[in-house]
């Protein structure tokens, strides 16, 4: 049977970089973490996640390092997964972004096909960026913005797991850029595969959840998708249910 880590195909997904394991020591200040390596050695990790990592964070878990060697880097190693008792995490919050875009770009996204173009990291207004920008000549341009989605209890991914304001903000210019008449989505990424469901979490962050329903009703699409992740590479796996009054009274 052929390696799939040599094998491309049309939904191959991508790569992680060749990784080392470790036991998760801490996480602090947001962006770091302390591992002690296989072979004893206690190392300072990046940490590419700024939110909370509510359960995905906890010390004692074996984790992945990715390796660099680039000189002008403060820090040599960077935080890709963590073990959690049910699935692999994936917590590099740059990874959803590229996944997404190749996705689409591969045809593995039914909601999102179509398009001929697409473009990452797209200016809107002055000061602001969409994730992704699809366009073709025979239908309207669609925004896509991502978000990353980690924190999953008994089966129910949830987001944000800390209160996000540049998330509310991104909810707003959706809105407006569909009342422009274009087409947007919202585009949670579960990176693990322990979940069957996913909602809003209204109890971390009530507002967060009161726009995405605001704009899912003036007709931001939501599309949630989960992930197949090894410790080879990391797939779009399948679209997951939603219900975002889960939580709302």
């Amino acid at each position: 049977m052929p390696n799939a880590r040599n094998t491309p195909s049309p939904n191959d997904g991508l790569r992680w970089p060749d990784l080392i394991s470790g036991t998760l020591i801490q996480r602090y200040k947001r962006f770091l973490a302390d591992i002690r390596l296989t072979n004893g050695k206690t190392v300072t990790a990046h940490c590419p996640n700024s939110g909370s990592m509510r359960a995905c964070c906890e010390p004692g878990r074996p984790v992945y390092l990715s390796v660099h060697d680039n000189p002008r880097r403060k820090l040599k190693y960077t935080w890709e997964l963590i073990e959690m008792p049910t699935s692999l995490v994936g917590v590099n919050t740059q990874v959803p972004n590229r996944l997404t875009a190749k996705a689409i770009a591969d045809g593995n996204v039914d909601e999102l096909a179509g398009y001929t173009s697409v473009r990452r990291e797209v200016r809107v207004g002055q000061n602001s960026r969409i994730d992704i920008l699809l366009e073709s000549p025979d239908r309207r341009p669609c925004y896509v913005e991502v978000k990353n989605c980690t924190l999953v209890e008994a089966g129910l991914a949830t987001f944000p797991d800390a209160v996000t304001l540049r998330g509310q903000k991104h909810l707003v210019e959706l809105q407006t850029l569909v009342e422009r008449g274009f087409r947007c989505a919202m585009f949670f990424l579960i990176q693990r595969m322990d979940a069957d469901r996913f909602a809003p979490a209204d109890a971390i962050d009530p507002d967060y959840g009161q726009k995405l329903r605001e704009a899912a009703a003036r007709g931001v699409e939501v599309v949630v998708y989960d992930v197949r992740i090894d410790k080879n590479r990391i797939r779009l796996n399948r679209p997951i249910p939603y219900d975002l009054n889960f939580f709302a009274s």
